[in-house]
Parts: structure tokens; sequence; C-alpha cells
């Protein structure tokens, strides 16, 4: 053997063993690099992308939302009660809760309680917005203390409420007889004929500040020059509302209605602190007669019947305000 021909050779089969080696992990890497490519192409494809996105969402929305309304849509059809699953009995619950009288009691409750509310609420979250719109001193911290109200948990502050009607320890009969407006105490929540007016009282005070607060933030997109020309033409200042102010924030207007009109509709807390349903039925919505239906007693076909009647209602709302937005917004 020639002088180097050995370290020659060595040196061959290190840089085969190299080669093999090296081919070996190429092999290995390949799949990788290729799963990792195939990976990155369907992320950068926008619908796979946006479906990922969405993927945690919809999970959400089906354990949460989707499964309880078909869940609530078979026991409204089955003769289901607590430790009985009962069997199907297609409209016979739908069509006992139509002729039963607290039901539609129940029902008109709804109706009153959510168009007199909504009112109050569209009213005066418009002249609080209008105000809080004007600069003056701290009005930050005034801005934050509205929302006081909306961020309280409900049965909280419905409790302070309930102190406030109380016949015999009510601030508000004692005010009242203070300045001489009455001479007796007044059953604010145990008369059939104050009870719903003083729901209605507790849900404007808890939902205005939610009116005020969005109806302000389309009011600071409104341009402040629009009224000033309006000014040098001589138009007053209910005039720069009606004909500036009002149509600009009608669309905000629309979908803050739309929320409050869905959630005062399904209201259940507020009303159940309060009055539970009472007196004599005499505040009972769609929300508190199902619960006393489906849950204080148990049959469970009956109160989720009760439940969905409402379903149609707020469907015919929704789809009609969803309507007049768009018509709005195209005009």
């Amino acid at each position: 053997m020639k002088p180097g021909e050995g370290q020659r050779q060595r040196s061959g089969i290190i840089a085969r063993e190299s080669a093999d080696a090296a081919g070996r992990e190429g092999i290995v890497a390949r799949p990788h690099a290729a799963r990792a490519g195939l990976l990155r192409r369907l992320l950068e494809h926008e619908q796979v992308l946006a479906g990922l996105l969405l993927l945690p969402t919809i999970v959400i929305l089906s354990l949460f939302i989707a499964y309880p309304f078909a869940k609530g849509i078979w026991l409204s059809v089955s003769s289901a009660t607590v430790g009985n699953p009962g069997v199907f009995i297609g409209t016979k619950n739908f069509v006992k809760t139509w002729n039963d009288s607290i039901f539609q009691k129940a029902a008109q409750n709804t109706v009153v309680y959510t168009a007199i509310a909504t009112v109050f609420k569209l009213g005066l979250g418009m002249i609080l917005a209008l105000l809080l719109n004007h600069h003056f001193r701290g009005k930050r911290l005034v801005r934050a203390s509205v929302l006081l109200p909306f961020i309280i948990p409900t049965v909280l502050s419905t409790f302070a409420w309930k102190w406030m009607f109380d016949p015999t320890f009510s601030v508000i009969n004692w005010a009242l007889y203070r300045f001489g407006i009455i001479t007796q105490r007044i059953p604010w929540l145990s008369n059939a004929d104050l009870a719903l007016g003083s729901v209605i009282i507790v849900n404007v005070w808890r939902g205005m500040p939610f009116f005020a607060i969005t109806l302000l933030a389309g009011l600071q997109t409104v341009n402040p020059e629009l009224h000033e020309a309006a000014a040098i033409d001589g138009a007053s200042g209910w005039q720069r509302f009606w004909r500036i102010t009002w149509p600009l924030l009608l669309p905000v207007t629309m979908v803050v209605v739309l929320f409050s009109i869905i959630q005062t509709f399904a209201d259940f807390q507020l009303v159940y602190v309060l009055t539970g349903g009472g007196p004599a039925n005499s505040t009972h919505l769609f929300a508190t007669y199902a619960y006393q239906i489906g849950v204080a007693t148990g049959l469970l076909g009956e109160g989720a019947a009760i439940s969905l009647a409402m379903f149609p209602i707020l469907f015919v709302i929704v789809i009609f305000q969803l309507w007049y937005i768009r018509r709005v917004e195209g005009a």
C-alpha cells in the first residue's frame, strides 16, 4: 500500500458514511418538510384559515346555544317531567299552553313590559346621551358613572330596589310622605295594579345607560360642521336634532333597540327577584312562567313549550328590524 493510501480509504469510508447518514436524515426530514409545507399552504388559503379561526366559536355556540335549543324543541313536544324522559306527544303542550289563562296574562305582560320599557329607555337614553355629548368639567368621570346601573350584577341591584319598594322600610314611601304627596304606605310590589309598573321602572333604570353610552358613541361620529351650517341658516336646536342628528343616529338606534327588545322580552332575573311573577300572576313574563312550570313544578315539556312561545314573536321582530336597518343604511 502506498503511503497515504490508507488515509484516503478511511476518508472515503467516513465520507460515504456521512453521505448515507445525510441521506437517511433527508429521507426523514422530507416528510416533515412536506407536511409543514402542506400546512403552510392550507393556512394561506383564506377559507381554511377562516374555518380554523371560527372553529372555537362554533364549538361554544353548538354546546351552549344550538344543543339547548334543540333539546328544548324536543322537550316541548314530549311529556317529559323531572326524572322521566317522556314520550312524543306532538303539539299537546302548545295547545294546553295556549288555552292557559295565566300564559295569556304572561304574554300580555311581556308585550307591555317590553314596549313601555324600550320606549322609556330610548327616550331617556337619548336625552342623557345628548347631555353627555357636551363638554364640561369631569365629563369622563360622569360618563363612567353612568354605566354603574348596567355593570352592577342584576340580582344585587334588584335586591336594593326590592328594599326601596318595601312598604314598611321603603325610602321611596318615606320621601313621598315627607313631601306630603302620600298619607299612607304604598305597597309597590304587592299591589297587582302597581307591581308591573314598578318592575318596568327598575328595568328602565338598569337599561338606560346602555342606550345612553351607545347613542353617545353614535353622536361622536356626527360632524359638528353640519350643526354649525344649520345654525347659520337659522335652524333651531330641535330642528338640528330632527333633521341632522336623528337621521344619522337611526341605524345605531335600530341596532340598540333590537338588542334591547331581545333582552327585555326574555328578561328573568329582575322580575323573579322582585316579584317572582306575583302578586296574582300580575307580573309573570314568558321566562318567569316557564321557570315556574318547567322547574318549580317539574313539568319540563310544558315549560319548554312556554319558553318556545316567545321564539316566533322575537323572530318576526328581528327580521323586520334587520330589514328596516338595511333599508335605512341603503337609503
